[in-house]
């Protein structure tokens, strides 16, 4: 019997537990990660962690097992740790790489591994098809051991310390202890918990801390900081008259925020915000960079600062380069991704929201009042929608072939360009726009629209539904 494939999507590769995420496949992802990584240097040093999903520790343990009989050196983190806490270690450390064991924001059922590379972002395509040529050649990569009675062997480490030095450098803390005001955290039953919430604590922030236990059923959702999902903090806002809600999503590398009224606020608007607030308070003469599915708030905010704004496919493995070339101070998704200049080239949803509570502390405003101010000083308002649509076999069969066609319009709207750096992505006259990419972590296809008002934004996406189901 063949052995199930193991591809690496937009962050690493995900299944659905005991389905197409299994030990199996484990070892053999491990196998080909050892062997990767021995052709670039002997004797490599990785760091090994896990988030707090159904046997992602386990999962861990026979990755380590693995590597370690493959001729690398493991440093096992101590308790599930955020991806972005093992990224900082990874870099801090000048460590070769690292494996860990999340599925981010998925629901409960799935499991992942993500591989970084020595700079502690998410590998890029070149190394995970090597990957993934690697794994297909093995045909099954024996247990090395008994992974419960072994797990005590490894040197361990603990990040939190290097990783809490290294926000204090990128976060004002006199500001935002001058908050008036306190915070709810809430970590989504995923690793944020005691890692936000703590760094503010212990910085005199007011903080109150919801869903930090450990639930691997995630209430029966999943740890996906949406609308839907942070019903639990906008109450918890409201209760505590909070200044702003801080959410984490499972692996703590993406943000959900809820403004002091208890609304949600878009992670594209978050985007747009924190870039113009760098700009302002940093003394940044740089860019930004988003993805094609992202706002183009950002671009407006570029224009308005005189920077260039730089424009990737859908994938943080795109914003280190930018990065690295010090090219940018923010980089972007609208899928609640950002990192900032000098922090990580991998998204942190941590940083991203003490960004926010320093911003409204700086500011002493609701993000609201400041998102009408943004809008006023760029000239336009933008309202982004994104659609997931779960597709009959057939239907998404056929869809790669359909997004090829030449579009001169689109549901009567005259199109201005085609955009195909990820999917496709039609730009009208007006600027507003839509997108439409198969999902590179669920079986989905997405859709995004933005215009001007967040009625024409639906009634777009509405017509791209229709277009995608015919």
């Amino acid at each position: 019997m063949a052995n199930q494939a193991i591809h690496f999507g937009t962050s690493g590769w995900r299944g659905i537990i005991a389905d197409d995420f299994t030990f199996s496949g484990v070892r053999r992802a491990a196998a080909a990660i050892a062997g990767h990584v021995c052709a670039q240097k002997k004797s490599p040093v990785l760091i090994v962690g896990y988030d707090t999903r159904f046997f992602s520790k386990e999962f861990a343990l026979v990755a380590a097992s693995v590597l370690r009989s493959h001729g690398c050196r493991i440093l096992f983190c101590r308790e599930a740790t955020p991806t972005p806490a093992i990224a900082h270690a990874i870099l801090h450390g000048k460590r070769d790489g690292g494996v860990n064991i999340p599925a981010s924001h998925n629901p409960a059922a799935y499991n992942g591994l993500k591989f970084s590379g020595p700079d502690g972002g998410p590998a890029l395509p070149e190394i995970t098809r090597d990957i993934e040529k690697r794994a297909a050649a093995i045909q099954d990569e024996p247990a090395p051991g008994d992974h419960h009675e072994i797990e005590n062997d490894f040197e361990r480490i603990d990040p939190r310390g290097p990783y809490f030095e290294q926000l204090r450098r990128m976060v004002r803390f006199d500001d935002l202890g001058a908050a008036r005001g306190a915070f709810v955290c809430d970590a989504l039953h995923g690793c944020g918990a005691g890692w936000l919430d703590r760094i503010l604590a212990e910085s005199g922030v007011a903080v109150t801390s919801i869903r930090a236990e450990r639930d691997v059923l995630f209430e029966g959702t999943g740890p996906d900081p949406s609308e839907q999902n942070l019903a639990a903090l906008n109450e918890a806002v409201a209760d505590h008259h909070a200044l702003a809600g801080l959410a984490t999503d499972g692996d703590a590398d993406r943000f959900g925020i809820v403004d002091r009224d208890g609304s949600f606020v878009s992670p594209n608007h978050i985007l747009g915000l924190v870039f113009g607030y760098l700009l302002e308070t940093r003394g940044y003469k740089l860019g930004a960079s988003r993805s094609v599915a992202t706002t183009h708030l950002l671009d407006a905010v570029a224009r308005l600062h005189r920077v260039q704004l730089y424009e990737t496919p859908v994938g943080f493995k795109y914003v280190g380069p930018l990065l690295r070339d010090d090219k940018i101070a923010l980089g972007g998704e609208e899928s609640a991704g950002m990192t900032i200049r000098g922090h990580l080239p991998e998204k942190d949803g941590i940083l991203a929201c003490l960004l926010v509570a320093e911003m409204i502390a700086a500011r002493q405003s609701s993000l609201a009042g400041q998102l009408r101010d943004l809008f006023r000083r760029v000239g336009r308002e933008f309202w982004p929608i994104r659609l997931n649509l779960h597709l009959s076999e057939d239907v998404q069969a056929k869809l790669p072939k359909r997004l090829q066609a030449d579009f001169k319009e689109f549901a009567g709207r005259r199109v201005a360009q085609a955009n195909r750096i990820d999917g496709l992505k039609l730009i009208f006259e007006d600027g507003e726009w839509l997108l439409m990419r198969l999902s590179g972590t669920e079986p989905v296809v997405r859709i995004y629209t933005e215009a001007a008002t967040l009625a024409v934004s639906q009634k777009l996406a509405e017509q791209a539904r229709a277009w995608v189901t015919q």
